[in-house]
């Protein structure tokens, strides 16, 4: 025989929750009037929310609720946002609400002096240990030894034990000398680089130091250029044997004076140098130079730089120097045209290799392909000069090659 009784418990919770205990008591009746009876006691959980299901509080009206709170709530709850919500402005991202009157706009003087004095105020609060200087308080943090890297650990060379023990026991200005002598420039400032290259003074501020800014020292102005234009121009006309460097630089001629120039320049047999960096050298004008180049024989170095030549005339001045292939520098860069472009390059390199006398050309090419053959020739007629000065070339070298060039 089997009797059955369930009984139920509830118990209340703090946050509303009711837990409901359902105990089941099952009773046997065995023979010979014995019992046995068994318990068996279930808890079954409900949240709950001020005595109402959660379920209940889904449909119901969030205006209608707002409606019956007074202002104080509408304030307190207003102020539980969210600080990390970026949606609203800062000013409402805080909790903080101060109650104070304003006291007018910012005064960032009087807003200091009030931090200062609060802070000064404000006792300290006591120390559970008292502060002696120099000792460390708690375990000292090491940093763990990072691992070497394997570029690191190429370069890193065995010295042997002499080297390392005249490295240790070296000062810091032998070592600041030994760098610059091997060329560690990045590892000291412009001072320790100029004194342990002057030999002058002592290296300070260390390897820790940092690069000072210095007043440049007033140098005095390069004197002017005071050579008489209309003087050397006569010059070159009656072919002065004395006049053999003519340096004309930094001086403003005009077209006509050019004019007069490079027509004395072709019957001229005396003048080796000719110097006209910055002198207003124009296209018109370059064109007159190259046909001076064309029947002149004795100029040797010829500068044009920094002067308002154009593509075509810097492509006539270097045909006109195989007219006579004499010249042997010629430098003509700082231009008005600072990109020559791919066809001027390959025409100007072209004339170059035709040049058996040209050992030194200074001017900018923008192309790999015309720096790599003007450099080949260059360093091909430099050759061909070191052996004619040694006397394992023949003096008539120049005419063979010429034709050979030709052909």
């Amino acid at each position: 025989m089997e009797d059955q009784e369930i009984t139920d418990e509830f118990q209340q919770l703090d946050d509303g929750e009711m837990r409901k205990r359902v105990v089941k008591k099952t009773t046997y009746e065995l023979d010979e009037d014995a019992t046995v009876t068994t318990t068996k006691t279930t808890t079954m959980t409900t949240r709950k929310l001020y005595g109402k299901d959660l379920a209940e509080y889904e449909n119901m009206d969030v205006d209608d609720l707002l409606a019956q709170l007074t202002p104080e709530e509408l304030d307190i709850l207003s102020r539980e946002v969210d600080p990390d919500d970026s949606l609203l402005p800062p000013d409402q991202r805080t909790s903080y609400f101060c109650d104070k009157n304003s006291t007018g706009p910012l005064n960032r003087r009087q807003l200091i002096d009030h931090i200062n004095k609060i802070a000064m105020e404000t006792p300290d609060r006591p120390e559970l240990k008292p502060y002696v200087p120099g000792t460390v308080r708690g375990k000292k943090w090491i940093p763990p030894e990072k691992p070497m890297t394997k570029q690191e650990e190429e370069m890193r060379v065995d010295m042997g034990d002499e080297y390392e023990s005249a490295l240790s026991t070296a000062t810091e200005e032998e070592i600041v000398d030994l760098a610059a002598i091997l060329g560690f420039h990045s590892m000291m400032n412009q001072e320790q680089y100029h004194t342990s290259l002057s030999g002058k003074g002592k290296v300070t501020g260390g390897w820790n130091g940092v690069a000072k800014g210095y007043v440049p020292k007033a140098l005095p102005f390069e004197p002017p250029n005071l050579t008489d234009v209309e003087k050397s121009i006569k010059q070159l006309e009656e072919d002065d044997y004395q006049l053999t460097n003519l340096n004309l630089n930094n001086i403003q001629i005009s077209d006509q004076q050019f004019a007069a120039m490079f027509e004395a320049l072709k019957t001229n047999t005396n003048l080796d140098t000719l110097l006209l960096c910055n002198t207003g050298l124009t296209e018109r004008s370059g064109l007159l130079l190259a046909e001076a180049l064309q029947t002149n024989c004795a100029l040797r170095t010829v500068s044009l730089e920094t002067n308002n030549l154009s593509a075509t005339s810097l492509v006539a001045i270097f045909r006109g120097l195989l007219g006579t292939k004499y010249v042997e520098e010629l430098r003509a860069s700082n231009q008005r045209q600072q990109v020559l472009g791919n066809k001027t390059e390959m025409e100007i390199t072209q004339l170059i290799e035709q040049n058996p006398t040209i050992l030194r050309v200074g001017l900018h090419f923008e192309y790999n392909d015309a720096r790599n053959r003007i450099a080949t020739h260059l360093q091909r007629n430099l050759d061909r000069t070191r052996l004619r000065r040694m006397g394992r070339l023949p003096r008539n070298n120049l005419t063979i090659t010429a034709t050979a060039t030709k052909t």
